[in-house]
């Protein structure tokens, strides 16, 4: 029998190959990996390798996980995630001195209170170091409030403060409330 030389059509050719694999494909289904053993007496896997196909190194479009900056020629403000602000505020709050609340609120709310304690009709006069002396007391005793509730809120495993927090604070600190 003549053996077939370079010049012999190409088809010929494929089909040795796709035999050649369609044979060992056959052998290695019928060995099943489940009943191989290994020395150990442990069934071993035999695990079918896939090639994955490489990305290209340029993409056409950015990737919906990475946050891009938006400039003001498409439209919108930038947003930032939330809590950022939030933690941006803390840290502006820690390091500030100057009171929270407006000073002439405050010292309108002080005087009618004050009004309803006093039976004559003249009224009282305010010297503003007394009015700054109560709203220095007002906001020691608010941020130290706040400080106990978030406590109760973190004990019970939540962030955000809700009534009964401020509530039970109240409750645990006693009548009087102090700051101790």
């Amino acid at each position: 029998m003549a053996r077939p030389t370079s010049n012999s059509s190409p088809a010929r050719a494929s089909t040795s190959r796709d035999a050649a694999v369609a044979s060992t494909s056959r052998s290695a289904a019928r060995a099943s990996p489940a009943s191989r053993n290994t020395l150990a007496g442990r069934r071993s896997i035999v695990r079918k390798s896939t090639f994955k196909k490489l990305r290209p190194l340029t993409q056409s479009t950015p990737s919906p996980k990475k946050q891009t900056r938006r400039t003001s020629s498409e439209g919108g403000r930038y947003r930032y995630r939330p809590g950022t602000i939030a933690l941006r505020e803390i840290r502006q709050y820690q390091k500030t001195t100057h009171l929270l609340i407006r000073k002439l609120p405050f010292a309108r709310v002080v005087r009618e209170i004050a009004e309803d304690f006093v039976t004559e009709s003249t009224g009282l006069r305010w010297q503003s170091a007394a009015i700054m002396a109560l709203q220095e007391a007002t906001e020691a005793y608010l941020v130290h409030l706040f400080e106990d509730a978030n406590l109760c809120a973190i004990h019970a495993k939540r962030v955000t403060i809700m009534q009964k927090d401020l509530q039970l604070a109240r409750r645990i600190r006693g009548v009087w409330g102090g700051l101790g």
